[in-house]
């Protein structure tokens, strides 16, 4: 059950809704493995200092109190009410410039200085703006000044205006329009809203969708929804009644009431929508009403097999990975890395390495955007980007047995805004699993040899509205690594109407008596720096193409062959690409190092597991996103590696699309990719993951996550002389019966009397005529049965702690990661 209380304070942004802010009582979870028989747990500590690491609590207040000391020109407020008040909005670390941060990390520098990242809500000229600055270096001392953070954005500007000053008056606003049509809304849709309990579910909440005006500021189209607070399927219940609000003043005063839209009809205004109401032959539209087809559990339904649980991993001997908490760094099977967050982004890796040698100095996401389209002025121009939100402050608390692995690592983050910093307790789970799959086997005439496939995955699940995005970095033994988006949650709907002139079949499918579907491209956005066995490396199309030639040995019986080969294609410019038609081309990273054989190291990238290739946005020049998402464009870009160019995207686009503070157009402008004085072939590359979601009716209520997960993967090529999984890998082979000779492993001497001492077997027995020992074990494995507490199973959530943690409702309120909701004092 969701509990609710009004906001006190002023939105940032352009996103706007309305008078609720959601909190979830999530369990907090603490795992202990007290069923380990025994420990692979010896102490363990990172090479190197986590240079990314957040700031904490201290770290955090330290800076505040700095900014209130040398900012009291600004006359800064600790409780701010709108954007008419100057105040701290967010603090977070500055991640450093690569150039500072690989002289410590591969050579014999100084840790680099820390510093923080700040923006600052000022209003000034008589409009709110949001000001970023670096305070350092930290802790604080009289060294310590805070200056424009400018470099990393366009023209070099640290700042971007917000259109909107005040959301409590929004929210005031949209609901006085909504009491002013009262009798309309009764008439029409059944219900009023309710000023004094806006929880009703009996009541109707407006929901406003801003759009840009060319001459400048922003208009709104106000839709009227029922609040469906007990399942959270607002976004499942739109009402067909739609308002236009003329907002593009700053001053709320200014603000007017314009156009109707109802059953796919246009009013000028509430006296033509009453006048048409009371007229013969008026249609109204169906009701769209909650109920219990919203609900996303069943209780009742005993289908054969359901009352037994199903099957779970467990880990009894303890993890095989190695964990620094304190600096948040990992090792696994030859990967090692580090991890930290950000209340925009979330998770966010570096300095990946494989075998000693490095793959990625930093991957992490960028921006997850949501573009919808359709015949009704909300969908028709809707659009999210959920950095704005925060996809790190907005990750709560894993459960235990369902989105983790009962036995995981779980760790915390922090974010800190508004003076205030939030601990989220585990909300970022690390495990290994083992695949349904094999890695490898092969069935050969007289043995067969399977390896188990065996991987690590760093988890997080970012609650943004109404989706829920469940993120994975995953690492293979390989050398592999993957990464990977699944999404659930309710569905955006648009109201189903009945005219004979309705169009909604052209954006998506009826799923219930008044709602329809509405189509949509998820396109997430992320950073990958390559740094593939070093900084130095350039990115090749290797093709697949047909051919007809002549070969010697085929003679003159054969003339002409027709057949395939290998092209390589050098990609000279910054530039996007496209998932080649076919897979008929690879697009490798190189180094200009090689293995044993001569051949160039390198990382495949290709689209991964999942629903086939990664998506980019089909608009094309989208009329609401502007110059704000250039990224969606392709599939994946290369780009020249700058210290100048940290991101691609920044969460403060949401608040001006058409003038972004990061315009990756800019970024991605076709400067030269050829080694020059000027390019020390240090490239990135941006790519993306997401789907064009066209829902249907499984979808109802919530979308299913295994048909609506992609990936991207980078594959070792060449990278290593032969598979590195080899010496990793668990399995098994197994010698069957045939001559004596047959049975053998190659390039050992047959001996009938010698044992295989290097090759376990849990079955010593020898078979009485050839003596061949019958399963070769290469790995560790179960000697006998274990004894297994129920925690280990199925976790007893009835002990856990509940924490309250505000969670943003994209439909119904404007919680955002930069400037929104503070609880009351």
């Amino acid at each position: 059950m969701e509990s609710r209380r009004k906001p006190l304070v002023a939105i940032t942004s352009v996103l706007l809704f309305t008078l609720l802010v959601g909190y979830f009582a999530v369990p907090s979870l603490y795992i202990t493995q007290d069923y380990a028989v025994k420990s692979h747990k010896p102490s363990f500590t990172a090479p190197k200092q986590n240079i990314w690491a957040e700031l904490d609590e201290v770290e955090a207040q330290d800076v505040y109190e700095f900014l209130l000391e040398d900012f009291k020109h600004l006359n800064l407020t600790r409780h701010p009410k709108s954007l008419r008040d100057n105040f701290v909005n967010t603090v977070e670390s500055l991640k450093p410039n690569k150039t500072d941060a690989v002289a410590y990390l591969y050579g014999d520098a100084d840790v680099v200085d820390r510093y923080a990242k700040v923006s600052i809500s000022q209003f000034t000229d008589g409009a709110p703006y949001f000001f970023y600055y670096t305070v350092g270096p930290l802790p604080v001392t009289k060294d310590t000044k805070a200056e424009p953070y400018g470099y990393p954005f366009n023209h070099g500007r640290n700042w971007i205006r917000s259109p909107i000053v005040d959301f409590f008056h929004i929210q005031q606003f949209s609901m006085n329009v909504a009491k002013n049509v009262s009798d309309i809304t009764l008439e029409l849709l059944g219900a009023t809203v309710n000023e004094n309990d806006p929880n009703d579910p009996r009541g109707l909440v407006a929901f406003p969708r801003s759009f840009r005006v060319v001459t400048g500021g922003l208009n709104f189209w106000l839709q009227m929804y029922r609040p469906s607070y007990s399942s959270g399927a607002r976004t499942l219940l739109p009402q067909g009644l739609y308002v236009k609000i003329d907002a593009k003043s700053l001053d709320f005063e200014e603000w007017t009431v314009g156009q109707y839209y109802y059953n796919g009809l246009i009013y000028d205004d509430e006296h033509k929508l009453r006048a048409a109401i009371e007229s013969p032959g008026f249609k109204k539209t169906p009701a769209n009403l909650d109920g219990p087809w919203t609900d996303t559990e069943d209780f009742e339904s005993t289908p054969a097999g359901r009352e037994l649980p199903p099957p779970v991993v467990i880990q009894p001997y303890g993890p095989r990975y190695q964990l620094d908490r304190k600096q948040k760094y990992i090792s696994w099977f030859g990967f090692e890395f580090f991890l930290t967050t950000n209340a925009a982004q979330g998770v966010l890796l570096y300095d990946i390495r494989f075998k000693g040698e490095r793959v990625m100095y930093e991957v992490g996401l960028q921006e997850a955007m949501a573009h919808y389209a359709g015949d009704d002025p909300m969908q028709g121009g809707l659009e999210w980007m959920d950095s704005f939100f925060g996809m790190g402050k907005d990750a709560f608390e894993l459960l235990p047995g369902y989105d983790c692995p009962t036995y995981a690592d779980y760790l915390d983050s922090q974010t800190h805004d508004k003076y205030e910093t939030t601990t989220i307790p585990n909300n970022i789970c690390v495990f290994e699993y083992t695949s349904d799959s094999l890695l490898a086997r092969h069935s050969a005439q007289y043995s067969t040899t399977a390896s188990r496939n065996t991987y690590l995955t760093v988890r997080s699940v970012s609650t943004v509205g109404n989706y829920d995005y469940t993120i994975d970095y995953v690492f293979y033994l390989d050398g592999t690594l993957e990464v990977k988006v699944r999404a659930s949650g309710f569905i955006f709907a648009a109201f189903y109407t009945t005219n004979s002139d309705k169009t909604e079949d052209e954006y998506g499918h009826r799923v219930h008596t008044a709602l329809s579907t509405s189509m949509h491209d998820h396109v997430i956005n992320f950073k990958a720096d390559m740094d593939v066995a070093g900084p130095k490396n350039d990115l090749v199309r290797l093709a697949i193409e047909p051919i007809t030639k002549s070969y010697s040995w085929d003679g003159p019986d054969v003339p002409k062959r027709n057949t395939m080969h290998l092209v390589e294609y050098n990609v000279t410019e910054e530039t996007g690409l496209d998932w080649p038609k076919n897979g008929g081309e690879f697009y490798i990273v190189y180094s200009d190092k090689k293995n044993a054989w001569g051949e160039r190291k390198g990382y495949r990238i290709t689209s991964g597991t999942g629903l086939g290739n990664t998506p980019h946005l089909t608009i094309i020049n989208s009329t609401t996103l502007g110059d704000s998402a250039r990224w969606a464009e392709h599939d994946l870009w290369v780009l020249r590696q700058k210290d100048s160019e940290p991101r691609g995207a920044d969460p403060f686009n949401f608040l001006e699309p058409f003038d972004p503070i990061v315009n990756f157009s800019q970024l991605a402008d076709g400067e030269s990719l050829i080694p020059s004085e000027e390019y020390d072939q240090d490239l990135v590359i941006y790519f993306n993951v997401g789907a064009h979601q066209v829902p249907t009716s499984v979808d109802i209520p919530n979308t299913l996550m295994h048909t609506a997960s992609t990936s991207v993967m980078f594959i070792p090529h060449n990278f290593n002389d032969r598979d590195p999984s080899r010496e990793s890998s668990q399995g098994v082979r197994i010698q069957l019966d045939g001559k004596k000779l047959s049975g053998r492993f190659a390039g050992e001497a047959y001996d009938e009397d010698a044992s295989n001492g290097e090759l376990r077997t849990r079955h010593g027995k020898r078979d009485a005529k050839t003596k061949k020992l019958k399963a070769h074990y290469f790995g560790g494995t179960y000697e006998k049965g274990l004894k297994v507490p129920l925690e280990a199973l199925e976790p007893n959530f009835e002990g856990y702690r509940s924490t309250m943690h505000a969670v943003p409702d994209l439909t119904f309120n404007g919680s955002a990661v930069f400037g929104t909701w503070r609880k009351e004092d």
